[in-house]
């Protein structure tokens, strides 16, 4: 049995321990009410921006445009989003496992020549998970910071572009944890390029004719497309961070708790033991005592 000693040292450091998990979940939640907000005010603009690219989709033929073009996919590039700090449940484990079960599936649909898949990590979780599980890193982006702007996803998003431009890749993909509520984050993979032309619904194309296109619709196009890659990149990072403060928030709640169940645990123990001590030392007393009448 452990001396009173050791059980106030071990109730010492888990109340200590308490302190720290419940600084961060207090910390996580603040930033947390921020991260929401933020993405809940992208997933408008991106979703008019995509219907505003399909209005312009609709005026032009397919494959008008290089970012539109559809080749035999011989190699992927994979952007993985996941946090540098961890400390935030299964967020990061499950991103990783959704990857590899998407190569997998990838590779298996392929039947004949399995394409090649490399990965751009952001967050040092993912690099270190895909790196163990045999994936090529082809470059890595430091965490970009509890307020991601849009201008730390355009470097992402422009050597992803060039690098599809140029050949190197057929495929982009994307790789985050879609935030659902406080309680509930999903992995998801998607294609990012080439840009799949949104389907306007039949009302759209109603009303499509009612729009003129300056110059052209295929000059509109070109500009519109590389900032549309962007910003779906940003609203995948958005949805990321929002999804890793409440992942943490959570996390921190819960080891908090833990802490406290354990700090009442260890002191019964230690009242136990304190009074089995108290009644040991009263009968060598009191041994000792009737031992010298």
């Amino acid at each position: 049995m452990p001396s009173l000693k050791e059980i106030r040292g071990r109730i010492g450091s888990i109340r200590n321990i308490a302190q720290i998990t419940r600084a961060m979940e207090m910390m996580s939640a603040s930033r947390m009410k921020r991260a929401q907000d933020a993405i809940h005010a992208a997933r408008p603009y991106s979703d008019e921006l995509r219907d505003a690219l399909s209005r312009v989709a609709g005026a032009v033929s397919e494959e008008v445009d290089p970012l539109l073009a559809r080749r035999p996919v011989r190699r992927i590039a994979l952007v993985v989003l996941t946090t540098d700090r961890g400390l935030a449940g299964a967020l990061d484990s499950n991103t990783v496992r959704a990857v590899l079960r998407w190569i997998t599936n990838r590779v298996e649909a392929s039947g004949g020549e399995a394409p090649e898949v490399d990965a751009v990590t952001v967050g040092r979780k993912g690099r270190d998970g895909l790196r163990r599980a045999g994936i090529h890193i082809a470059a890595h982006f430091a965490h970009l910071g509890n307020r991601p702007a849009f201008s730390d996803v355009t470097p992402i998003a422009r050597l992803v572009t060039q690098d599809f431009l140029e050949g190197t890749y057929d495929e982009i993909g994307v790789a985050y944890s879609t935030f659902i509520s406080t309680l509930s984050q999903r992995p998801e993979v998607r294609t990012v390029l080439p840009v799949e032309q949104p389907q306007m619904r039949e009302q759209q194309r109603i009303s499509n004719d009612e729009y003129l296109f300056e110059p052209s619709p295929e000059a509109v196009i070109h500009q519109l497309l590389p900032h549309y890659v962007a910003i779906d990149l940003y609203r995948a990072v958005l949805e990321n961070n929002a999804s890793e403060e409440s992942a943490r928030m959570v996390a921190m709640r819960s080891a908090t708790d833990n802490a406290n169940e354990l700090i009442d645990d260890l002191t019964l123990v230690y009242n136990k033991t304190r009074q089995a001590t108290i009644t040991r030392e009263m009968i060598e007393i009191a041994s000792g005592a009737e031992a010298l009448a």
